[in-house]
């Protein structure tokens, strides 16, 4: 089991390092290791690790709220590398309970974060418990709370004692602007929203378009506070 001591080490030796170049030695020290896939970052990675290893892993969230256009880019992304892609679901007990009790825009009265912990934050929680790490396409850029995202760490919101498990950021480093080079350079897929200024995509009801000089995430829970734009995912790591 690595410790917390390695894991500081390994990410400083890294942290510098070109994405496809952690992806290799990720690789290797976690075998058991899976790619997070939503967004234009992440097939930006997927593209990589197709050319480092045989058949990466590779899982997406399906919160059964997103765009016809983001399912049609899953799709899209499956058929392009001939790759399976593991979407994981919400409970359908815990779902429904919700929207029985609350209806199905409850976010927009008390917040974003019990929807997504049903429909986002649970089912990782469940598949993490299978692998040893996952890879993500975080950028220190995207955000106010991600300026401080690490190449490599120990992930505090899904370890265990028993079960602990490494999250890797290779894209920390990059901006907006290299990852679009990048898939603009080797013709990645894309979800189509991008294309009507939509930037940061998640659910439907909580995601649209932003304007001109507007940052990213400001498209994403719009009427919330821009320091709390964050579904659970990350955010244990972000504020530790």
């Amino acid at each position: 089991m690595i410790t917390a001591k390695e894991i500081d080490e390994l990410n400083i030796r890294l942290s510098n390092s070109e994405p496809k170049d952690i992806i290799q030695q990720v690789n290797v020290l976690w075998p058991k290791l899976c790619i997070s896939f939503s967004g234009a970052e992440d097939v930006a990675l997927i593209e990589m690790a197709t050319k480092l290893i045989d058949k990466p892993a590779i899982f997406t969230l399906d919160t059964g709220r997103m765009h016809p256009q983001t399912y049609e880019f899953i799709e899209s992304v499956r058929r392009h590398y001939k790759l399976p892609i593991e979407t994981l679901h919400p409970d359908s007990d815990r779902l429904g309970q919700l929207i029985q009790d609350k209806g199905l825009f409850s976010f927009f009265e008390d917040g974003h974060e019990e929807c997504c912990r049903i429909r986002k934050v649970e089912p990782l929680r469940n598949k993490l418990a299978t692998v040893d790490a996952w890879i993500t396409g975080q950028r220190r850029d995207q955000s106010p709370t991600r300026a401080d995202v690490p190449v490599v760490q120990l992930d505090s919101s899904f370890s265990s004692a028993e079960h602990p498990v490494i999250k890797i950021n290779p894209l920390a480093n990059w901006s907006s602007e290299d990852v679009w080079n990048y898939i603009r350079l080797f013709d990645v897929p894309y979800n189509k929203l991008h294309d009507v200024g939509f930037i940061s995509i998640g659910c439907e009801p909580c995601t649209r378009a932003v304007g001109p000089n507007q940052h990213e995430r400001e498209g994403r829970w719009w009427w919330e506070e821009a320091t709390i734009k964050e579904c659970g995912l990350h955010r244990g790591n972000i504020q530790d």
